[in-house]
């Protein structure tokens, strides 16, 4: 009984740290890799590294895309796309009151 009692503190570290570290960021991967799935010619974009464009061709083997920028077309990752940018730049405008 009392090797369990020593025990039961690592084990509920170990549970902490999955649900706060590794379950949060197993749904932000799952959910990147669904937002590049779902990216169409014409969608607005902005990279993670910050160049905004429009998307022109999208390549599905080797998974990238062409993104047409004010100086010309570049080739991108579609892991380079980053989510949250791209949808606030998406998003309606909200009505001020």
């Amino acid at each position: 009984m009392g090797d369990l009692m020593s025990m039961l503190p690592i084990v509920a570290m170990f549970a902490v740290v999955y649900f706060f570290m590794i379950a949060p960021q197993m749904k932000r991967a799952k959910n990147e890799k669904k937002f590049a799935s779902e990216l169409k010619r014409g969608d607005k974009v902005i990279t993670k590294s910050g160049m905004h464009g429009k998307i022109a061709e999208l390549n599905e083997k080797d998974s990238s895309c062409i993104i047409e920028t004010m100086s010309g077309k570049l080739k991108f990752d579609r892991a380079a796309i980053s989510m949250e940018s791209s949808r606030a730049l998406n998003a309606p405008a909200k009505i001020k009151k």
